[in-house]
């Protein structure tokens, strides 16, 4: 076994990387964007009780508010906290998408370098709009189909007040149709996200079918 890089010697546990794509854009503004940054702390603490899923969970997140950028790249939840972030512009969800599966690409290539083993990413696409970059998107959205048909990734669609639903079942793997926010319940989505990346990331092997803890607490599924 290779153990190159030193956050691998340090800590050689397998992997699950996790990529949260949040859109940051200006309707988010007020309270949408501080419960939004508070889920992300409720994240970042639930994953921190766990002392195994918290050497193997690595956080990536993407924000689009006006531009797609990586507001922080892979780390193991034992490191700081997630950035606090602010709203302003439009959506280019169809940039922050191709973004996030070239993030995830770029970040197995390191693990198979390093000889560690990794879970299935999980992408996680949050928004309350529509996307703004033209027809990129639509090219965007079946790329991360793909990748979750094929098990190159696990991809989420979740949409906020003021989401266009209709153009989420477009993007969302058919396999997995969107999820509607019931409110402003960040905190809830962000639990339900910790205990679900938490059973992946102390399940023996990828693949392993897991049942994950149901959304009815703080969702609605839009098939």
């Amino acid at each position: 076994m290779r153990l190159g890089l030193p956050e691998f010697v340090q800590n050689p546990e397998n992997r699950c990387p996790v990529i949260l794509l949040l859109d940051t854009s200006a309707s988010m503004r007020g309270e949408p964007m501080a419960e939004l940054n508070a889920g992300l702390r409720a994240f970042h603490h639930q994953i921190m009780t766990d002392d195994l899923a918290s050497l193997r969970i690595e956080l990536s997140i993407i924000a689009f508010g006006g531009e797609a950028r990586m507001v922080q790249d892979f780390v193991t939840m034992e490191e700081e906290g997630p950035p606090h972030l602010e709203a302003g512009g439009d959506t280019p969800m169809g940039a922050a998408m191709d973004l996030a599966l070239r993030m995830v690409d770029a970040r197995k290539a390191v693990y198979r370098a390093n000889g560690i083993h990794y879970y299935r990413p999980w992408i996680f696409l949050i928004t309350d709009g529509a996307p703004t970059d033209g027809t990129d998107w639509q090219h965007a959205a079946l790329d991360m189909q793909e990748a979750d048909l094929t098990g190159r990734a696990t991809f989420f669609t979740v949409g906020v007040q003021g989401a266009d639903m209709d153009i989420l079942r477009e993007i969302a793997s058919p396999n997995r149709p969107p999820l509607m926010l019931r409110g402003l319940k960040f905190r809830d989505l962000f639990q339900w996200l910790s205990a679900s990346v938490r059973r992946v990331s102390l399940s023996r092997i990828d693949g392993e079918r897991l049942m994950l803890p149901p959304v009815t607490g703080w969702a609605e599924i839009h098939p």
